[in-house]
């Protein structure tokens, strides 16, 4: 018995400090309302400077909150008023009105009161409804121009839906569904829909395409990125037509600061994709050409040099495994690897070009648009397989231009002489978000 009674002490001595050392909420804190009044939102959550807190009362009072459907997200946070004394409480509540738009009132004559309405804040409606101008000039295809509109919510602007229509040199529509996770190992989730039509520039006929991808990127580093696709396309091309199902994998090494003017970087990017055409192909190819492998490989560098000159260096090869269809085979010619020669001059089931060229800033750099002029040499041969590149005649082409560039924006003016080919002249242009 006086055992019992020894431990019955002990645990009520233990409960009286228990007791006493019940939390108190010492003040209450409201963060992030744009048009709510605070004594509002403190009056909707009931809580009160001087009543008991427990996690209980933390609960209830965001359950409180977020059953009004006013905000887009409600938090309610504990945290110490003191160090020296744990039963003080400060309880941060912190909502987000969302996106509001405020109207001023209307200015009136000077020294007048103004008569206009008083400011007040407007909610914006249900879909936020973004769009960008589609704007480019590419050498074979022509001009393009349309809208990308994006529908994403105020709740949530990790997820949008993208629509792209375009008009032009490139006929485009499509649908987008893109997903942003915030985890370090998480990837951003694309997947869409589109159907499309170009005109070939080395058969001059019609190019048609429809498509149904998803794709995943990740960010391994601020300059490394990786990603996989999975698609399923089907093409027409000179009365051909071909479904072909793929999977692919690849990597991006980039250290540009400036993508539109890069200095002392390299942009490097390699691609591996395995396609499997269906039966329609096999008529015209041999049963191994029905499944095929593409790679895809580009290194770029840029060296900085006297006066803000930079020398840039490229090096390209695209090649199929086996004989492709005529629509995946790749082009050579234009201002996207051979200048001097038509887009579309030549096609192969292998691609290898490079090229040098000097750019020569007029501008200073901290003008906001920049000027310059570029001289380079480009080469590059295509071939089927079965032969190989040190049979090939390369083809070459010399030339100089101008380009200006703006934030979003690119223009370039380059006249080109193919050794053997004759002169010609390159414009492009692009408008990037």
């Amino acid at each position: 018995m006086p055992t019992i009674a020894f431990a019955a002490c002990v645990l009520l001595a233990a409960a009286v400090p228990s007791s006493a050392q019940q939390e108190v909420i010492a003040a209450i804190q409201v963060h992030g309302n744009t048009i709510t009044p605070t004594e509002e939102v403190v009056s909707t959550s009931g809580l009160t400077e001087g009543s008991p807190f427990s996690e209980l009362v933390r609960a209830a009072a965001e359950t409180r909150l977020r059953s009004t459907r006013r905000f887009y997200r409600v938090d309610v946070l504990k945290r110490y008023a003191s160090i020296s004394d744990v039963t003080q409480i400060i309880v941060l509540i912190q909502v987000d009105d969302g996106p509001v738009r405020i109207d001023p009132p209307i200015p009136g004559p000077p020294g007048v009161p103004s008569s206009g309405r008083v400011p007040a804040a407007v909610r914006r409606g249900p879909l936020n409804l973004m769009f960008a101008p589609i704007l480019s000039a590419e050498d074979g295809y022509g001009l393009t121009y349309g809208a990308r509109f994006a529908i994403a919510g105020h709740r949530d602007t990790t997820r949008r839906v993208v629509v792209p229509l375009s008009w032009g040199g490139d006929k485009r529509a499509g649908v987008e569904f893109q997903k942003e996770f915030s985890g370090r190992i998480a990837p951003d989730i694309r997947t869409g829909a589109l159907i499309q039509r170009r005109t070939h520039p080395f058969f001059d006929a019609s190019a048609d395409r429809r498509r149904i991808w998803a794709r995943a990127d990740w960010a391994l580093s601020r300059r490394v990125r990786a990603g996989s696709e999975l698609a399923w396309q089907r093409s027409t091309l000179v009365g051909e037509r071909d479904d072909a199902r793929s999977v692919g994998v690849d990597l991006v090494v980039d250290t540009r600061i400036d993508p539109l003017l890069p200095r002392n970087a390299i942009y490097a990017r390699a691609a591996v994709e395995r396609l499997r055409f269906s039966s329609a192909f096999a008529p015209r190819a041999p049963a191994d050409s029905r499944s095929t492998v593409r790679t895809d490989l580009e290194a770029n560098g840029y060296i900085g040099l006297y006066r803000g000159m930079v020398l840039a260096l490229r090096a390209v090869r695209e090649d199929m495994s086996a004989p492709a269809p005529a629509f995946y085979k790749s082009m050579l010619g234009g201002s996207s690897n051979l200048r001097g020669f038509r887009a579309g001059d030549s096609i192969g089931d292998t691609l290898a070009a490079g090229s040098a060229e000097i750019r020569i800033p007029v501008s200073s750099p901290l003008h906001v648009a920049r000027f310059g002029t570029s001289v380079f040499m480009d080469v590059g041969a295509t071939y089927d397989k079965g032969q190989r590149l040190r049979d090939q005649k390369l083809k070459r082409g010399i030339g100089g231009g101008v380009w200006a560039t703006a934030p979003l924006f690119r223009i370039s003016l380059v006249v080109a002489r193919g050794l053997g080919s004759g002169t010609r002249v390159h414009f492009g242009a692009g408008v990037t978000f």
